[in-house]
């Protein structure tokens, strides 16, 4: 990948890959699938929409089923098969993880044959969207079971406890209900906004599960919507390509996994927070606020935006007094509708309080979580001090640390584009995170992709990124039978996603190019075309209300992207 030469066994298998990839081209059975020009997008369009069927297909023998009583598909005479037998789930674990890589394949052909991300390349995208996310409501959760946490914490709140008090085996049944054990005993980290939406499935599903995994795709295919209208409206706003903004952000193998089949209320959160976003730049200040304290409402990270998004409102942020006086705008309505909500519900502030310690019950994975695992032990061994008590002060320092140097970019001199200071926030949240869940780079690439477009190295790093999220959630989080051998499964599952990897990786002379290391890393925007990653300074005025309407209102179109085009 990094070389100037390729090996000639990689240039034989490649050619071998071409030769192969003719020949079925050449045949009427498959020819509608591999064949057609390369500026033509229908063909990538139908291998996306065969990958997701193979999704759906595999998911019906490794997705997560409730056991309980209610439960219309957990001894359906139609899945047991394939749920209890060995060959089943193993050719359904094929078909899972060979779709997944497929639907890969498919979104990166797609950014190819699209070519040029002008104003008609939004349709294209959102047709993609449309007919690969359809099947994959028809999937049994894969990727997360937290849809099952979210109807087991309605069920908590509807029972009259508080869910930041009381865990999910309060009350009995849960298990089989499908929760998972890690959020046994721990706080809700979600919003109280949220924790009524869930209370609500709960008191309409009747006790069936699998309407209840129904109306939480339902909630998550709104911030889905959401998202793909904003994201477009936003990326004109802010001299983006809205077509590689919805293309990154919303076709990408992760969000789709993450949004549709495992129906994660990330997606309202975005969906929201983008909404909220777009709205303050259109100086409708009261919504827009209310659209942002609704996605805190939801998950409490949003936070993090909303003090940078109600900037937007401002013609310019160079007035610390005018600052202020948003952040107080916008923070006594918060407070209100946060603490008095929270109250009304019964719960009262202790969403706070648990978004503080959320994931505590799962293993500190991540960087800082490691690095406080590590300094725990060697604190335990040399000193004999409680190795859990040193991690946790090493993880509220961390978050400290992301509170000072937030504080630090809210009170910049020349805070350039807030929507990009935001997503600056959220990437050091994360980063001095404990843990890092997969769907957390969610939060952040639409804030990302609004404001530039990438390529070179750190849109290959995105993908690889997206990529090992993606299988390392596939292989790990299969729903195998007790006596069937959960580790063949898994060894099976990463041995066809190795495989395939390296073939898309290594030797597809279609995609090769898209994990080369070797073009250096780049943003465009309308305002100062293609400049390396650490030149570019979106400046003050890519926001302002000026640039972004015409007389008439609507917002400007800018000029496609030319990939030799220089810096005005």
């Amino acid at each position: 990948m990094s070389g100037r030469t390729t090996p000639a066994p990689v240039r034989s298998a490649r050619k071998a890959a071409l030769r192969f990839r003719e020949l079925l081209g050449s045949f009427a059975g498959t020819s509608w699938l591999i064949g057609g020009p390369e500026g033509q997008v229908s063909h990538t369009l139908r291998q996306g929409l065969l990958a997701v069927l193979m999704i759906m297909a595999g998911s019906w023998g490794v997705g997560w089923v409730a056991e309980t009583v209610g439960s219309v598909l957990a001894r359906n005479p139609w899945l047991l098969p394939v749920r209890t037998t060995t060959a089943g789930v193993i050719i359904c674990t094929v078909l899972l993880v060979l779709g997944a890589l497929l639907l890969l394949r498919s979104w990166l052909r797609l950014s190819q044959r699209i070519g040029t991300w002008d104003e008609q390349s939004v349709p294209v995208v959102r047709r993609a969207l449309l007919m690969w996310g359809i099947p994959l409501m028809f999937c049994l959760p894969i990727f997360s079971r937290d849809v099952f946490s979210y109807l087991a914490q309605g069920r908590v709140l509807h029972a009259g406890l508080n869910p930041y008090q009381s865990g999910v085996s309060e009350l009995p049944g849960w298990f089989a209900a499908g929760a998972d054990s890690l959020w046994a005993e721990s706080p809700s980290p979600y919003g109280p906004l949220f924790l009524l939406l869930a209370r609500g499935v709960w008191f309409v599903s009747f006790e069936i599960p699998e309407i209840s995994i129904a109306l939480f795709r339902l909630v998550a295919l709104t911030g889905v919507v959401l998202m793909a209208v904003y994201i477009p409206k936003l990326a004109r706003a802010f001299g983006s390509a809205p077509g590689w903004a919805l293309w990154l952000c919303l076709l990408n193998p992760l969000s789709l996994m993450v949004f549709i089949p495992a129906a994660h209320n990330d997606a309202l959160m975005i969906g929201l927070m983008l909404a909220g976003t777009w709205y303050a730049l259109r100086r409708r200040r009261l919504l827009a606020v209310l659209l942002l304290v609704a996605a805190v409402a939801v998950k409490p990270i949003a936070l993090v935006l909303l003090p940078f998004a109600v900037l937007l409102t401002l013609d310019s942020t160079v007035s610390y007094a005018q600052r202020f006086r948003e952040w107080c705008f916008a923070g006594v309505i918060a407070l209100v509708l946060l603490i008095g909500g929270g109250y009304a519900l019964g719960v009262g502030i202790g969403w706070f309080t648990a978004a503080l310690g959320a994931g505590s019950a799962i293993l500190q994975s991540a960087p800082v979580g490691l690095i406080g695992l590590v300094l725990g032990w060697v604190a335990q061994l040399g000193l004999g001090w409680d190795s859990a008590a040193v991690a946790e002060v090493f993880y509220h320092l961390a978050r400290l640390f992301s509170g000072i140097v937030l504080a630090l970019m809210l009170l910049r001199r020349r805070l350039g584009n807030p929507v990009l200071w935001g997503a600056y926030a959220l990437t050091v949240v994360v980063v001095s995170s404990s843990i890092i869940q997969p769907w957390y780079v969610l939060w952040i690439l639409p804030l990302y992709a609004v404001v530039h477009v990438y390529r070179g190295r750190v849109l290959v790093l995105v993908t690889l990124l997206l990529t090992v999220m993606v299988l390392n959630s596939m292989v790990s989080q299969l729903s195998v039978a007790q006596w069937i051998d959960t580790a063949v499964v898994q060894g099976i599952a990463f041995a066809v996603a190795a495989v395939y990897l390296i073939y898309i990786v290594f030797l597809d002379p279609n995609t090769t190019e898209l994990f080369s290391m070797r073009e250096e890393s780049q943003r465009w925007n309308a305002a100062d075309g293609w400049l390396p990653l650490r030149e570019l300074s979106t400046p003050d005025t890519s926001w302002s209300r000026a640039d972004i309407y015409q007389d008439h209102g609507a917002p400007a179109v800018h000029r496609p992207i030319d990939p030799d085009q220089k810096a005005r």
